[in-house]
This record gives structure tokens, C-alpha cells and sequence, in this order.
């Protein structure tokens, strides 16, 4: 089923009944959950906003074509909506973005005009829990020019049958730069994303959820990543989430041979991958 939107979700009203719904929720991946495509259509994009996301991520600033990582921004309050309805078998509360696709078939003009469709594939066993993969994508007219597929995993206990998790941690690629992260990252990538998950956001808020200080977006680290490495136009992007980065750090960007990794502390944050496609 296919439902078409007249506006963009209002993320604090969905945060807030994804936390009140989160205790009910029972998850598991045989859980039935509900096949609802959402589209909203005639999607622009701000300027402000897109040259706020341009400085908090390091992409250049020239706002003639949207970063790859762009387009996630504009399904992530239709994800949000999907995540937090009654019927979606995993509670929000607790969810953790672990790995992320990015398809871009060709450049997004920063000034064109896109149609967005989510939905949730599928839910998959993972060693910790459930994970459902959220998948997004982006059209202009008729043709198909972004895509991602996002895996969100619920932690409970399982029955030791899923899939191993992921390989072991990979030798330590080239040093490429070294980056120190402010404490403010999280609020000021919160204030261009609209994601403003209170673990992002103040040391106060994030102990509320367990961790010592506030942490950077996931998609922040992938973001920063990309515009020191730099894409084609038409690419595929893969990147797994590790370890948090609390904030403030500083991090090491590494990469060679179409890798790229995020390390501190003596932590692996963020491995990635990235795959030119023939335009």
C-alpha cells in the first residue's frame, strides 16, 4: 500500500510517540509489520539548510549538487514515521543505525525537484536482536537517482541462531588527516539534519541513555568521511557503524584502495566502502 503525503512528518511529535509506544513493542523477526510505502512528493530543498549540512559535514560550498549523503535528510521524517507507528514491530527507543547503501545513480541538482518513497523492506535476525532495513528512494520525474538501504537493529535476546557478526576488525588503513570534533557537532548537525535525538545533544541527555557524553551522528562520521574522500557522480557507497564517537574527539580518517575507516581512542568508529558505477 502506497501512501502519499501532503507534508514532511514533524520529527518531535514522532519521537515522542515512539518512546511512548517503545515498551509495548516485542520484537522478533518472524513480527508482522505493516507494508506501507509513504511518497511525498514535490520536495525542495532548502538552501539554508542544505549550506548548514555542506559546513557541519566539510563538503564543499557550493550548493549547485546535493552531497551523496544528502538525500538521506529528506526520508529520514517519513523512516521516522514508519518507526515510531503502532504497527511497526521494533521499539524506537534503543534503535541503532549499524550499516548504511547509498545508490547515486547520476548528481542531484541542488535546485531540482524530487519525489521520496520509504519503506520497510524487511526485518533480518542479527546476533543482538532484530534489525529491520529501512530502504529510501529518490526520484525526479520518472527516473530512480538515489537510493539507500539503512539497517536499524533492536537489541533483545535471541536463541544464538542468527548470523555471526561482522568480520573481525581490519588492519588500520593510511592515515589520510586527523580531525578534532567539537562537543557542539552533535547540536549543530541535530540543527541542519533534524535529527536532534538527545544523545547527540548534551552530555545530561546522552547519560539519560547510557553513554558518558554526547555522541556524533552516525551519519555525520559517514558524511565527513565522503567529503575528505570525494565520489563520482554515480556511486555506491557502503558503511557500517562500530563504535560511537563521544564527543568532543579527536578522530584519524584513514583510506586506500576505495576504503575508508574513522578510528579513536584506539576504537574503529566507521569502516566504508566506495564503489564507482558506470555512468
Amino acid at each position: 500500500m502506497t501512501t502519499v503525503l501532503t507534508g514532511a512528518p514533524r520529527l518531535p511529535a514522532l519521537l515522542a510517540r515512539g518512546a511512548v509506544l517503545s515498551p509495548f513493542k516485542r520484537p522478533h523477526p518472524d513480527a508482522e509489520f505493516a507494508r506501507t510505502r509513504l511518497v511525498l512528493p514535490g520536495v525542495r530543498v532548502d538552501p539554508a539548510r542544505l549550506a548548514a549540512y555542506e559546513r557541519v559535514c566539510g563538503f564543499p560550498a557550493d550548493g549547485g549538487t546535493l552531497p551523496v549523503t544528502y538525500p538521506h535528510l529528506l526520508g529520514f521524517p517519513l523512516a521516522m514515521r514508519l518507526m515510531s507507528a503502532r504497527g511497526f514491530p521494533l521499539p524506537l527507543l534503543g534503535l541503532v543505525h549499524t550499516s548504511i547503501e547509498v545508490t547515486r545513480h547520476t548528481a542531484l541538482p541542488a535546485s531540482g525537484t524530487y519525489e521520496v518513497g520509504v519503506r520497510v523492506e524487511r526485518l533480518v535476525p542479527h546476533r543482538r536482536g532484530t534489525e529491520a532495513v529501512v530502504v529510501t528512494e529518490v526520484h525526479s520525474g520518472d527516473r530512480l537517482v538515489w537510493e539507500s538501504a539503512s539497517h536499524y537493529l533492536a537489541r533483545h535476546r535471541t536463541d544464538g541462531t542468527a548470523p555471526s557478526g561482522p568480520a573481525a576488525e581490519p588492519e588500520p588503513l593510511p592515515g589520510a588527516a586527523e580531525w578534532t570534533v567539537p562537543a557542539d557537532t552533535g547540536r549543530r548537525y541535530g540543527a541542519a539534519s533534524g535529527d536532534r535525538n538527545p544523545i547527540h545533544l548534551h552530555p545530561l541527555t546522552a547519560r539519560l541513555f547510557g553513554f558518558p557524553r554526547a555522541i556524533a551522528h552516525g551519519m555525520w562520521t559517514v558524511a565527513r568521511c565522503l567529503a575528505e574522500h570525494g565520489t563520482p557522480d554515480a556511486v555506491r557507497v557502503r558503511a557500517g557503524f562500530r563504535a560511537p564517537v563521544l564527543l568532543p574527539a579527536t578522530v584519524t580518517y584513514g583510506a586506500g584502495d576505495g576504503r575508508f575507516e574513522l578510528r579513536g581512542g584506539g576504537r574503529l568508529h566507521l569502516t566504508g566502502e566506495v564503489y564507482p558505477l558506470a555512468s
